[in-house]
């Protein structure tokens, strides 16, 4: 047997692993300056952590999730999604405390799990970053959540994103809805696809959903939520509208979008960008006042959002955005001969100390390979050392671009190579 990755999963070389630093790295920085703090939860859970929050209807439940039982006879699933951890970990420890600064803002970063079929930008094991922030009703969260996204958007260099935004009202809006839907939905349930004909009965939110052709036919027609906001949900929609005019972020108003997950209300939101003539949904999020209670804890607003790696990578790299992930050496020691195989070592390993990248030769190669390596490497400096080098104990040290030279004394640069570095590289 070949043994190979499994179906839906993938191997991150260094050659791609460096993007996914610089990724993560701009969404670090980027959530800091909004007062985010990283939360880490298992890569596993209690299937009831999922079912219930997510919602027992959902697709991820009903056919994506790897669930399975573990040797205490415990019902355990690989997680989906981040959301519903975060909020079991925020109920669980307590951070709705009184003495814990509100809104508590939290972002994470990690492996999620779906069984689906395998496309472009989705895999089964597939990444995501995702921030939530809980105990604020203001519109203003909303807004500034969504600006977060969009800045970190910006900074990467992503162009043509387009933010659609919708609201799902509060519950009594949602379920004045829902019947409305059912009502125009029923006698056209011949019309829809297998899939929404099961919707229909148990999710007829997520009808508006379906990339169906049929479907989409369908609901062309139907009633727009915003017609069924009580006086409390529009005046939040239209603040939230008000408040993203103010900060100079466009938006289009999409009644069709709904969120996959049950538990939303009120905003919701995507930022989509056309690669190919294709529509793709980069980040998605909104409003979720009532899942902290979900997880028995006290009643606690909340908002978030998430976006897949995968995806966001594949966008950058569609759109031709070249992200700076040089990876540049410092130094490049060539090793000639086996005698100074031991001093070589303790060279490197002083450099290194004093805060320099170092590579060296470890396969006693000819020089004329070994200066190719460091011009592989892209080595700014290039030290050589044999024999007569350790003999004399001195080492010439050049630039290898400018050709600029110095000859050293050894233990000058185990103690101070800083200087020596910056004359060479920077000029005196």
């Amino acid at each position: 047997m070949k043994l190979q990755k499994p179906k839906g999963t993938q191997d991150i070389l260094p050659k791609d692993s460096v993007k996914w630093q610089y990724l993560e790295k701009v969404s670090r920085e980027t959530f800091q300056n909004y007062r985010y703090e990283e939360i880490r939860t298992p890569l596993f859970e209690h299937y009831e952590v999922i079912s219930r929050s997510v919602g027992d209807t959902t697709d991820i439940v009903t056919k994506e999730m790897y669930d399975f039982y573990d040797k205490g006879n415990r019902h355990i699933t690989l997680r989906p999604e981040g959301t519903a951890p975060v909020v079991r970990s925020y109920v669980e420890n307590k951070l709705f405390a009184p003495e814990v600064q509100k809104p508590v803002k939290l972002y994470y970063m990690g492996s999620m799990f779906r069984y689906e079929r395998p496309q472009a930008g989705r895999l089964r094991e597939f990444h995501q970053i995702g921030v939530e922030a809980f105990g604020s009703k203001n519109p203003a969260t909303d807004v500034e959540t969504i600006a977060m996204a969009y800045q970190l958007f910006e900074t990467l260099g992503i162009s043509d994103v387009t933010l659609h935004l919708n609201s799902l009202g509060n519950p009594e809006s949602r379920k004045n809805y829902r019947q409305a839907l059912i009502d125009y939905l029923t006698p056209l349930r011949d019309k829809l696809s297998k899939d929404s004909q099961r919707r229909l009965e148990e999710n007829p939110l997520r009808v508006l959903d379906s990339k169906e052709k049929d479907d989409k036919q369908v609901v062309e027609g139907a009633p727009s939520i915003l017609d069924y906001l009580d006086e409390e949900s529009q005046q939040h929609f239209d603040t939230v509208c008000q408040l993203l005019k103010a900060l100079n972020i466009p938006f289009v108003i999409d009644t069709n979008m709904v969120r996959g997950l049950d538990y939303y209300n009120h905003t919701i939101f995507e930022f989509i960008t056309t690669i190919d003539k294709t529509e793709l949904t980069i980040c998605a999020g909104g409003r979720y006042d009532g899942l902290v209670e979900y997880f028995n804890g006290p009643e606690t607003p909340g908002f978030g959002f998430a976006l897949g790696v995968e995806r966001l990578l594949m966008i950058l790299e569609k759109q031709g955005v070249n992200l700076p992930v040089t990876n540049v050496l410092d130094v490049y020691v060539v090793v000639l001969g086996d005698v100074v195989n031991e001093a070589a070592l303790t060279l490197v390993q002083s450099l290194r100390k004093q805060g320099f990248s170092v590579e060296r030769d470890y396969l006693d190669r000819k020089l004329k390979a070994q200066f190719k390596s460091a011009d592989t490497f892209n080595a700014k400096i290039v030290i050589t050392l044999g024999e007569s080098e350790l003999a004399s104990n001195k080492v010439v040290v050049k630039n290898n671009q400018t050709r600029q030279e110095k000859e050293v004394a050894l233990n000058e640069l185990e103690e101070n190579f800083a200087s020596i570095y910056k004359e060479l590289t920077q000029g005196k």
